[in-house]
């Protein structure tokens, strides 16, 4: 959360103000396996060719320029120009489902890939993710990702209001204690 006052004595003479939305991070570890996909050859050639590695490359994509970026960039250098700002990454969307849709930063990332095929293909890995959530702070309210992003407080604004309110006679207490 973000408190209004920075780290001196601002934050405690306004401690409810909030300067903006929350720095959230998400920590995903996931399992990836082909063995689904082996059972049925005939339908799935890529998974006998490749194993999971498209799937894998396809997370690497995500911390790394492309080699076009790369060789443009590295053109642009012998040329003589300076680069100002380094290139763009694309929108990253984490979606764990329908009502959780957040812009995302990687900012961890591992492969241990496990079991093997004959070509030495991986065929089983386990994927290390960190994730911090990109809020209209990090991206502004005209960028597609912040529309995203408040979208997303929409939608849990929508669901928090659906616990209903809580008493202090459902705490076990009669009153405050002062």
């Amino acid at each position: 959360m973000q408190g209004a006052g920075g780290d001196g004595g601002g934050a405690r003479a306004q401690p409810f103000r909030l300067k903006g939305p929350a720095i959230e991070s998400i920590k995903l570890d996931a399992e990836i396996d082909a063995t689904d996909s082996l059972e049925h050859p005939d339908q799935n050639a890529n998974a006998v060719a490749f194993g999971i590695a498209p799937q894998l490359a396809a997370l690497e994509s995500l911390v790394n320029p492309s080699t076009v970026e790369l060789l443009a960039l590295n053109a642009l250098s012998q040329s003589g120009t300076l680069e100002i700002l380094p290139p763009e990454a694309p929108l990253v969307l984490f979606i764990w489902s329908k009502s959780r849709v957040v812009p995302v930063r990687v900012t961890e990332f591992s492969i241990t890939e496990e079991a093997f095929d004959v070509a030495l293909n991986p065929i089983r890995a386990k994927v290390s993710l960190g994730l911090r959530v990109m809020t209209t702070d990090d991206l502004g309210f005209d960028h597609r990702g912040g529309g995203v992003f408040i979208n997303h407080l929409r939608t849990r604004e929508a669901l928090a209001g659906k616990t209903g309110a809580a008493s202090l006679q459902s705490l076990g207490l009669s009153n405050l204690p002062l």
